[in-house]
């Protein structure tokens, strides 16, 4: 079937471009943007990403305003299309690796409003994403981060939010992967979380010197997955992470952190420190549609018919916690969290912004040390 991207000169594979080189289901091309206010006390993310082997695009965009996160979650039937609009959310590249033009139309929903995104910086790709289990290859993608300012507004609830050039960051991924769409089926006997524990940290940032996103992953003594690059600004340099190491201050009887160091060592041996603190309340990704959000548990990649639109607050003032509209809670174990940091880069130090995942599930593995509350 043919589609305007047809009448391009970029074809790679003698077809079409209405379908990908797998058959896989989990094939998955997702944009994700992140903004944050200077104190942390608004914080905003936008994704969209395409299936095409479910016929699924979908998308999503949060807003926490003092404590409240107000969620957008659509989706619609691919159908061929290849229009980045869904719903009342539509993202455009105004300019490719270099600007983007988000809107969020009017309605009954929880927000809406106009975003313009620019970059500050090139683009960085991270080492490929390839694991397999029981011989079955279950991951196999790849993507790069940039760093960005966003400017525009949003509004919740009849209060109108400016922003002129916040802290922004964002992502491109494509491949196949965990989680997306279906359920991975059984091939052998799988070790428990509990058993091996595993630890997760993925942190952009950036201060008046220095920029960077770095992507650590470890899984109980198994070797760990670690990629980043941390620029120069002042030279364009650009560094390549070769080893991370966490230490981590959590927020009492739960797995979330209130301060975090992370140590860098980069390729040629130089050093880079960061001194990581929490500001304002970290995002829920449920609400946004990730890792079994939407209303029906699922998560991302799931066909849910030809339009599909959802709405809702929650109370995420607690650190861990989730406050739903009807008074129940629940514990979410995927936040990003927006942060404030000291950088100490062989001696230089330098103060910045970003924005930090960071999920510890099982047992706490040997790859992450626990620092006691001061």
């Amino acid at each position: 079937m043919l589609t305007p991207l047809d009448d391009t000169l970029w074809h790679q594979l003698p077809t079409t471009f209405d379908h990908v080189w797998t058959s896989d289901p989990r094939w998955f091309d997702r944009y994700w943007f992140a903004i944050y206010s200077q104190d942390g006390r608004a914080a905003i993310q936008v994704t969209m990403g395409a299936y095409r082997n479910m016929n699924v695009l979908d998308g999503g965009a949060v807003m926490i305003v003092d404590g409240r996160q107000y969620n957008l979650r659509v989706s619609r039937s691919l159908d061929g299309s290849v229009e980045t609009a869904c719903g009342p959310l539509r993202i455009q590249p105004v300019e490719p690796l270099k600007s983007f033009s988000i809107a969020i139309a009017p309605g009954e929903h929880a927000l809406h409003g106009e975003i313009r995104w620019e970059c500050v910086e090139p683009a960085h790709e991270e080492h490929p994403h390839y694991t397999r289990l029981q011989g079955r290859t279950v991951e196999d993608y790849r993507r790069f981060d940039q760093i960005g300012v966003a400017s525009g507004w949003l509004e919740v609830e009849g209060r109108r939010i400016e922003f002129d050039r916040w802290w922004s960051c964002r992502d491109h991924s494509w491949g196949v992967r965990r989680g997306m769409g279906v359920p991975e089926p059984v091939t052998g006997p799988k070790v428990t979380l509990a058993e091996k524990g595993h630890v997760m940290s993925f942190l952009f940032f950036s201060t008046d010197t220095l920029s960077g996103s770095l992507l650590f992953s470890g899984r109980g003594d198994d070797v760990p997955y670690t990629t980043g690059v941390v620029m120069d600004r002042r030279t364009q340099e650009a560094y390549h992470a070769t080893k991370i190491e966490l230490e981590v201050e959590l927020h009492e009887g739960t797995r979330r952190f209130r301060r975090a160091g992370v140590a860098v060592t980069l390729e040629g041996g130089r050093q880079l420190r960061l001194a990581v603190d929490a500001r304002g309340s970290s995002i829920a990704m449920q609400g946004l549609g990730y890792s079994g959000g939407y209303n029906d548990g699922k998560g991302l990649g799931v066909w849910r018919g030809a339009n599909h639109l959802e709405s809702d607050v929650w109370d995420v003032s607690h650190p861990s916690k989730v406050i739903y509209p009807d008074g129940t809670q629940k514990e979410h174990w995927h936040r990003i969290q927006p942060v404030g940091l000291a950088a100490d880069f062989d001696g230089q130090a330098s103060q910045g912004t970003g924005s930090m995942t960071l999920t510890i599930a099982g047992k706490l593995p040997e790859h992450l040390q626990l620092k006691r509350q001061a």
